[in-house]
């Protein structure tokens, strides 16, 4: 099994989201413990968000480049076969401005890739990237719920995962964390939907 650990939290040591996916990769090699773990910190080392030059390299064809397009293509396709290879891809995903970090928006955009992970047939859209499993970890400061109309963070992340094929889809949610002794309560909950895994 191949585990992909993506955190995009600038908060650092403080990080909710950070000890989340700490604590599921963790319960994840604890139940597997021959798997491979890679970890990509979009926090620390964001990704550049998408130019002419990085969407040509990425969606184009190789026909089509430029010289520029050539030079950036190796790290750009190297980003999508890392999320392409795994098994299961464990997200850092805390709530900024009641949606997710732009640079996890920037790797995002790096896997909506026509004809690799989705196409468009007669039928409309077809996901291409089935058959591995996402771990959310979210992380709230406020108090919102499975249903409120101001969440532009899971719904996103498991609109596009769903878009690009994958249905296994799981959400481990820290919520109220800013509230007094929030922070406790959530990590008490996150925990238990974590050994539950």
């Amino acid at each position: 099994m191949k585990i992909l650990k993506v955190d995009s939290s600038t908060n650092g040591g403080d990080s909710v989201s950070r000890e989340l996916t700490d604590m599921i990769v963790e319960k994840l090699k604890s139940d597997n413990p021959d798997a491979d773990i890679v970890t990509r910190d979009l926090g620390t080392e964001p990704l550049a968000h998408l130019n002419p030059i990085t969407t040509g390299a990425i969606r184009m064809g190789e026909d089509d480049w430029t010289d520029d397009m050539k030079a950036a293509a190796p790290a750009e396709k190297a980003i999508l076969e890392e999320f392409l290879s795994a098994d299961v891809v464990v997200i850092g995903a805390p709530m900024y401005n009641f949606t997710i970090p732009s640079a996890l928006k920037s790797w995002i955009d790096r896997l909506g890739v026509p004809r690799v992970t989705f196409r468009y047939s007669e039928n409309g859209p077809e996901g291409l990237a089935g058959g591995r499993k996402i771990i959310v970890a979210s992380a709230r400061v406020g108090n919102y719920g499975d249903d409120s109309p101001i969440d532009f963070q899971e719904s996103l992340l498991e609109t596009f995962f769903n878009f690009i094929g994958i249905d296994d889809i799981t959400v481990i949610r820290a919520e109220g964390v800013g509230m007094p002794e929030g922070r406790k309560k959530a990590m008490a909950s996150a925990k238990e939907q974590i050994d539950a895994l």
